[in-house]
């Protein structure tokens, strides 16, 4: 599943463009495709079809695991889940007619949505695994409204965090893992950046020292930069374009030496999550 890194990465392609693809700033909506109706999460298709033509998008932004394409006067938003993709054609995609949901017919394969913009760009949401969303609505609030704190919110210092940890009897993996805990970190940088912070996955997290909360905080950060920076990981088909893969410290690194310590990273399940963990260096702390 992508997690911040790549929706980051995927969110400023959109916006900014790259030599070989144009960004969507600024482009008029001019037609709808709903190829797949079980992406459409809301409205219906027949409101997304009225209203979403003609709008100017003017911004777009990330929020955790979500991209969001705000509009004149509505916001688009996509959750990739396990496998989806946005990607900017520079032609306009060929008449198509909507699905039934035993038999989605569909300009290409795995392909669930375009929009066709006034000047012949598309963009179009691939996802070969059907779990993708996408919400058309007028306050963004109505679906990323419950998450948490962005990990780099200049609002969340050490105090906060220390006190949001302590606020929690429950182990720091699935911890990380809850949303509405911290947006955006998932399998991959949680196990990454439980190691960087040399704290056990299953530590409790009211019982952390306010010098392991600054750690762990200052190991997030760090991690999802080196990730941003890397464009996130390529570790399945789904997802391109990033290496980060090639710098993990623990996630899907068993039996490799810890960084920290020389150790072996062992594979553990938590919360019924596969979790990679050094059990020399990352020990529980009471």
């Amino acid at each position: 599943m992508p997690e911040l890194p790549e929706v980051e990465t995927i969110a400023r392609y959109l916006r900014d463009g790259t030599a070989d693809s144009p960004g969507l700033i600024g482009r008029r909506a001019a037609r709808v495709h709903l190829l797949w109706s079980r992406s459409l999460a809301t409205p219906s298709d027949a409101d997304l079809q009225a209203r979403l033509p003609g709008q100017i998008l003017q911004r777009i932004t990330r929020r955790g695991k979500f991209i969001l394409l705000h509009f004149d006067f509505d916001t688009l938003l996509f959750h990739l889940r396990m496998s989806g993709d946005l990607s900017v054609k520079g032609g306009e995609a060929p008449e198509v007619r909507a699905d039934t949901d035993s038999s989605p017919h569909t300009a290409a394969l795995h392909t669930r949505f375009i929009l066709n913009f006034e000047d012949g760009v598309s963009l179009v949401f691939v996802d070969p695994r059907k779990f993708g969303r996408l919400w058309l609505v007028q306050d963004p609030d109505e679906v990323v409204g419950g998450l948490g704190p962005e990990p780099f919110d200049p609002n969340l210092t050490v105090d906060e965090f220390y006190r949001l940890l302590n606020s929690h009897r429950r182990l720091l993996k699935p911890l990380l893992l809850d949303q509405t805990f911290l947006a955006g970190l998932g399998n991959i940088y949680s196990d990454e950046s439980l190691n960087l912070a040399k704290l056990h996955p299953c530590q409790p997290a009211h019982l952390l020292l306010y010098p392991q909360a600054e750690a762990l905080l200052a190991a997030i950060r760090t991690i999802l930069g080196q990730a941003i920076d890397h464009q996130g990981a390529s570790i399945d088909w789904v997802y391109r374009g990033g290496n980060f893969q090639n710098h993990f410290r623990a996630y899907q690194q068993t039996g490799k030496p810890c960084l920290n310590c020389g150790g072996p990273i062992t594979r553990i399940v938590v919360g019924q999550r596969g979790t990679h963990f050094c059990p020399n260096c990352q020990v529980i702390v009471s």
